[in-house]
């Protein structure tokens, strides 16, 4: 059984960092590559950062170039999106799931297993 299970989301003033993780079971990254979602109230969800399966290239929204950092370990099965210098508008539930970048930017439809979700919430 596939699951993903993020973690690290929290409250934090505008300027701080956060890292969140995305525990992945029931398959490996050979299987599925890891892409970044977050989704704030009343909003569509929106990509945010993905890995492309062919070659590990790792790929990045406008809103998070310069600010995250999407990492691995994959001994671990999981990866991490470093958050820093946060934003209020980056207020949102953040979300792991299981597919792949094969566009070279994270497409909702492209990913298959979602995980629950973490809260990150930016104060100003």
């Amino acid at each position: 059984e596939v699951q993903l299970v993020e973690s690290g989301g929290g409250l934090v003033q505008a300027g701080g960092s956060l890292r969140l993780s995305c525990a992945a079971s029931g398959f490996t990254f050979d299987d599925y590559t890891i892409g970044w979602f977050r989704q704030a109230p009343g909003k569509e969800r929106e990509g945010v950062s993905c890995v492309r399966s062919s070659d590990g290239r790792i790929f990045y929204e406008d809103i998070a170039k310069g600010r995250f950092t999407f990492s691995s370990d994959n001994a671990k099965n999981t990866v991490y999106l470093q958050l820093n210098n946060l934003k209020p508008e980056d207020t949102a539930v953040y979300y792991c799931a299981a597919g792949d970048c094969g566009l070279g930017y994270p497409l909702i439809n492209e990913y298959y297993f979602w995980g629950q979700g973490t809260q990150v919430t930016v104060s100003s």
